[in-house]
């Protein structure tokens, strides 16, 4: 498989994880920043929480390494997270700010 199919499978798999107090994927919060494959098919994802207080902090991450390494091709799943820049609602989807009635 190639690496770009396999940024969209990765892709699908995190539209399915939510984030706890918003009902929405945290792809189209915009949680995600990066998705880096390597040449081994080593995912490793840059994201953010909503704020550095989430009350996830510590399991989202895991589920989201989880959920990326269990796609058929990727060989393991890192998540680095960053607060920089920090998340605003500005880097949602349009699909999310609608869903949420900010449109």
């Amino acid at each position: 498989m190639k690496k770009r199919e396999l940024q969209d499978q990765i892709v699908v798999a995190l539209k399915t994880i939510f984030d706890p107090e918003i009902p929405v994927d945290i792809y189209e919060l915009g949680l995600i920043y990066e998705v880096k494959l390597d040449d081994e098919m080593n995912a490793v994802l840059q994201m953010t929480l909503t704020s550095p207080s989430c009350p996830v902090a510590e399991s989202l991450p895991v589920e989201v390494e989880e959920k990326v390494a269990s796609v058929d091709g990727v060989s393991s799943a890192k998540v680095e997270i960053t607060f920089e820049p920090p998340w605003s609602q500005d880097m949602m989807s349009e699909e999310a700010k609608l869903e949420l009635g900010f449109l």
